[in-house]
């Protein structure tokens, strides 16, 4: 996104999607891309791109990660998965002060900004 890199936890997604049509939810925020029906289940899409920089435009074309946050789906869109591979994350201050950066890591010498999303997602569901 914005030619940085993010990185999360795979063991908080249950599975990856293919981005598909959603359901807009009138008056939610621009980061609520809308709802989907997966296997029955009402799933809320957020949109990573324009949670973190809301000047930013939803993407056309990528994955949904659908991820599990205690009794519920949540979806967030990414523009592409690129690779899943263990990282070492560097904790920084900011992975302690409440922000949904959990940490650095690098990969092929480059930084990757590793984000906790249940953070994410609690932030949002409080909003």
């Amino acid at each position: 996104m914005g030619g940085a890199t993010y990185g999360c936890d795979i063991a908080a997604t249950q599975e990856i999607i293919p981005l598909r049509p959603m359901t807009r939810v009138p008056g939610a925020p621009s980061y609520v891309r809308g709802l989907i029906n997966m296997r029955g289940t009402i799933v809320t899409v957020l949109d990573l791109g324009v949670r973190l920089d809301p000047t930013s435009t939803p993407v056309p074309e990528g994955s949904i990660l659908l991820l599990r946050y205690r009794d519920r789906f949540v979806g967030i869109v990414v523009e592409e998965v690129v690779d899943l591979r263990a990282l070492d994350v560097e904790d920084g201050d900011a992975a302690h002060s409440g922000t949904i950066v959990r940490g650095m890591a690098t990969v092929d010498d480059a930084p990757v900004v590793v984000l906790d999303l249940d953070a994410l997602i609690k932030q949002v569901l409080l909003s």
